[in-house]
């Protein structure tokens, strides 16, 4: 490991909309912070092909156009975006203390504040076909990209809450929403289930699953499977919406700061504090409610003015 320590204010582990907006606001506090974007730079927005509900974008934009515009932002007020990957953190438990974090396993830094932003993955079925179709008709999220199918055929992939709750919503939207459930009955809630029940354009299909995906540069249709006969039928629908879940970022903290049971790090009442000093959260890593990229922007500001603030009181 290198011997040289680079000493710095303020340290924001991810590049997403609220590792990027956080950059903004510190640097414009003068705290000259160094991002390092984690080895997907951007974060999931990367993987949106169009965003048509961030403000500020009247004709909508692209995923990564929007978040290189955040970059340029953040770097035109002195960021200093790096790419690489935290690989080891140990973190002060006093006000006041040095966070010390290894980066690529090699450099290490002394931070006297952290802003992790380093999201939540959605999860997957793991089909070559769905991954390849990720951005063309295939997501996992609806409010991101249920507009885009507006009048057509989709399928939600999933059997709680949230699967419930994205289908609804798409119904709205759509003609008609079938979900697919794998077992023979749904783990959501009663009242997410009589909502989908009360729903005319929503059929759910048990003991269902995705064969594949078909279709070349976009979405055309999908083999499904009833896993009790085996048999195989086409459905020719133009959206796949995957809601088994999202995996918080968090396994570099595990056993250093409160999470919840599935990963998600805890923060003080309405602010981005997590539970030892100078270490503030933002966006999905510990939102697992909302999940949108305004959100997490929002996250990202209220923690480097949460850092700004604490860096002011030990003045």
């Amino acid at each position: 490991m290198s011997e040289n320590i680079e000493k710095i204010k303020c340290l924001i582990i991810g590049s997403g909309p609220a590792g990027y907006t956080a950059a903004i606001y510190a640097a414009r506090a003068d705290m000259k912070p160094v991002v390092y974007t984690g080895m997907q730079m951007g974060g999931q927005l990367t993987t949106t092909t169009e965003v048509d509900n961030f403000p500020g974008y009247a004709e909508g934009t692209d995923g990564p156009a929007m978040m290189e515009d955040l970059k340029k932002q953040a770097e035109r007020f002195g960021t200093d975006v790096r790419f690489g990957m935290v690989t080891k953190v140990e973190l002060s438990d006093k006000i006041g203390g040095v966070h010390k974090v290894i980066v690529d396993e090699d450099k290490q830094i002394e931070a006297q504040t952290i802003i992790i932003s380093t999201g939540a993955s959605a999860k997957y079925l793991g089909i070559e076909s769905e991954q390849r179709l990720i951005g063309g008709g295939v997501s996992a999220c609806a409010t991101c990209d249920g507009f885009f199918y507006k009048g057509q055929d989709v399928v939600v992939v999933g059997a709680g809450d949230t699967a419930a709750e994205e289908a609804t919503y798409l119904a709205n939207i759509c003609s008609k929403v079938t979900i697919l459930v794998r077992k023979d009955y749904m783990r959501a809630s009663k009242a997410m289930q009589h909502r989908v029940n009360r729903t005319k354009n929503i059929e759910v299909l048990y003991n269902t699953e995705i064969d594949e995906v078909l279709g070349d540069k976009v979405v055309e249709g999908i083999r499904a499977i009833d896993n009790q006969t085996k048999e195989t039928f086409n459905m020719p629908i133009t959206g796949v919406f995957i809601a088994i879940g999202h995996t918080p970022n968090s396994d570099l903290f595990k056993g250093v700061l409160e999470m919840d049971e599935t990963g998600y790090l805890i923060t003080k009442g309405k602010t981005t504090k997590t539970n030892l000093p100078g270490v503030f959260a933002a966006g999905d890593i510990q939102d697992k409610e909302y999940r949108q990229a305004v959100t997490a922007a929002g996250t990202g500001c209220m923690a480097a003015l949460d850092a700004e603030r604490y860096l002011g009181a030990l003045e």
